[in-house]
């Protein structure tokens, strides 16, 4: 894939990711880190600078698909705006009109472009059916007095638990379909879920959503960051009928989504068994500090994760979504 095509996927998943209207500080900062880290990547496309474009609406998407002449990159670009758009649930009606617009710009195969978006459906189903539905209220307005908590199953258990879903996730990552990296949220939702619940809270979508963007994992810029570096680490080889050469920068998307969902997951652990005291300022201080142990971890358990790999398919990751 040319800088200039890697230049044009990056743009077209900026726009998606403002494709709501929603004018987060939080959100623009984080994928301004993203572009950041990922701009200091040598071969990486100047992404600080396409996130400036974008923003200040110095590029167009027309210009950024016209751009894109071979129909596997074209696809990509689709796949991954739709990743963008449905990492907070259910497309709204603007997400829905961006995509609609996006398909037509990039001149997509119906047929392709379809079986895409039944896939894509089918994760966000996934991400619901992992934890009740929001309810109103927020992090800090649970029901249940706020005092420490003893999980009613083993620590170990607990502990096996989490290494579970880090395992499961980091192998998602070596796994060519776009929808695998789209299944590492609803994972860690339904991961959350049931730590809290293991400490007798019962949690719904908003408040683990809540709970996530709290300890520092955004959304939006998770996905961002996954493509990112899928992308910039040679996923694409050849596209074009879902081929994919050789996975270059696999290990460093593996170790992220690992590390990501071990690190969450034993920050989940501590604040529901301190009785959720702990301030976001401490929620996101405990996750760095677990963050790069976490990383270190992935190679001691490299073997186990290419060989969920070899083994994951599509029913298997929607059935440990909804918990069966």
């Amino acid at each position: 894939m040319t800088p200039a095509a890697q230049q044009s996927i990056v743009t077209i998943a900026l726009f998606a990711a403002f494709a709501d209207g929603v004018k987060d500080d939080r959100e623009r900062e984080e994928i301004r880190r993203i572009a950041q880290s990922l701009a200091d990547q040598s071969g990486a496309p100047a992404l600080a600078g396409i996130y400036q474009d974008v923003l200040l609406k110095r590029v167009s998407l027309k210009d950024a698909s016209a751009a894109l002449s071979d129909p596997g990159e074209r696809q990509f670009a689709y796949e991954m705006a739709v990743c963008v758009c449905d990492a907070d649930g259910r497309q709204s009606e603007s997400e829905q009109r961006f995509l609609t617009e996006l398909k037509t710009l990039l001149q997509l195969d119906p047929v392709q472009a379809a079986a895409f978006d039944s896939e894509a459906d089918a994760i966000v189903e996934l991400a619901e059916a992992a934890a009740p539905p929001a309810a109103k209220g927020s992090l800090a307005a649970l029901p249940g007095a706020v005092v420490a908590a003893q999980p009613n199953v083993p620590e170990a258990e607990l502990d096996k638990t989490i290494l579970n879903y880090a395992l499961l996730n980091g192998a998602l990552e070596l796994l060519p379909q776009s929808w695998a990296s789209m299944a590492i949220i609803p994972l860690q939702i339904r991961m959350v879920y049931g730590i809290g619940k293991a400490h007798g809270v019962e949690l719904d979508q908003g408040h683990i959503k809540e709970f996530i963007a709290a300890v520092g994992v955004g959304l939006t810029s998770q996905y961002l960051e996954q493509f990112g570096r899928k992308l910039l680490g040679g996923l694409l080889g050849k596209m074009a009928g879902k081929t994919f050469g050789k996975v270059g920068g696999a290990a460093t998307g593996m170790a992220f989504s690992f590390a990501t969902t071990y690190a969450l997951g034993q920050v989940a652990r501590r604040y529901y068994a301190s009785g959720r005291v702990m301030s976001t300022a401490m929620l996101r201080d405990t996750f760095q500090s677990l963050l790069e142990p976490a990383k270190q971890m992935q190679t001691q358990y490299l073997p186990q994760i290419r060989e969920q790999a070899a083994t994951l398919d599509m029913g298997r990751v929607m059935a440990m979504v909804r918990g069966a």
